[in-house]
């Protein structure tokens, strides 16, 4: 069996909420194509960001060139939990690095598109290896550091991390030295799900209560829901007010997303944080998407 991926560019300009129906689709699409393909893989993190990453890579937030991914000028986004990627590789495609057919070579031997993100130079529009959980967050505290203490520019640094990898020590290490050195330049996404790969984070073990730890660490806190467009549209432009009216603390959304969202056979079950669809089941979950845009 073999899935085609739509050869779709879509621009970064800002959006109304109802336009990003459509990207917001298309990324679950390639996720779930993709994922069946490889036959391995993470889908249920990655569907619940997309909404996320619609906003953040085609709503005129984040600074790129894809036609010069080393652009001096870019901004830069570290996907911490490197097995979300699938999501981050359908919007690197529809950015433009490199062909959405590409998608489909997923965790194939010799592909661009390793399982999680394989570095920079490898794959056009990522940063840095990424997978090893709570060191994403370090480097892209490094990254804002660097921008901000040494090359003194107005770039900005999103990092997003999962839940349950604030169970990491270094995350909070990390979240020390942004607010320490005032890092209003550093945006830090938390997918909070509450799903881990052994159950419910707050059984596991429990990270709550995320705004009270996050403010207490000097972090401006924005809570939303991040599968509502609208919140976070909203979300992303508070962050970047905070960044231009330079409040010399770092930014923290928690965005409180659903695993497997729209998806009914993954929809909020941990068991999909790394259980990839059959062929079967990513059909079924296809034309399920496609029966949501038609009501």
């Amino acid at each position: 069996m073999s899935f085609s991926f739509n050869d779709i560019i879509f621009s970064n300009e800002q959006r109304k909420p109802d336009d990003y129906a459509a990207i917001t689709k298309e990324l679950k699409r390639d996720i779930l194509k993709s994922l069946a393909l490889a036959g391995s893989g993470h889908p249920g993190g990655a569907l619940g960001i997309a909404e996320l990453m619609a906003v953040l890579h085609f709503g005129g937030v984040m600074r790129y060139d894809a036609t010069n991914p080393t652009w001096k000028e870019r901004d830069r986004f570290i996907l911490s939990p490197g097995h979300y990627v699938p999501v981050l590789y359908s919007c690197l495609a529809h950015c433009g690095y490199f062909p959405t057919s590409e998608l489909a070579t997923l965790r194939k031997l010799g592909t661009r598109l390793q399982g999680h993100p394989a570095g920079f130079g490898f794959t056009p529009g990522i940063e840095t290896t990424t997978g090893s959980l709570g060191q994403g967050v370090s480097i892209a505290v490094g990254m804002a550091m660097s921008d901000k203490l040494i090359d003194k520019n107005s770039h900005k640094v999103f990092c997003l991390s999962g839940d349950g990898e604030l169970q990491e020590g270094s995350c909070w290490e990390a979240a020390m030295s942004a607010s320490m050195h005032h890092l209003d330049n550093l945006c830090w996404i938390v997918d909070n799900n509450d799903c881990q790969i052994d159950g419910r984070v707050k059984e596991v073990m429990s990270i709550y209560p995320l705004k009270e730890k996050f403010e207490s660490f000097g972090f401006a806190v924005i809570e939303l829901n991040g599968n509502d467009v609208e919140q976070v549209i909203s979300g992303y432009e508070q962050f970047n007010a905070n960044h231009k009216n330079k409040i010399n603390k770092p930014t923290c959304i928690i965005a409180k997303t659903i695993m497997g969202n729209e998806i009914s056979l993954m929809h909020d079950k941990y068991q999909w944080h790394g259980n990839p669809p059959t062929i079967a089941q990513a059909e079924e979950a296809l034309k399920e998407l496609e029966d949501t845009n038609n009501e």
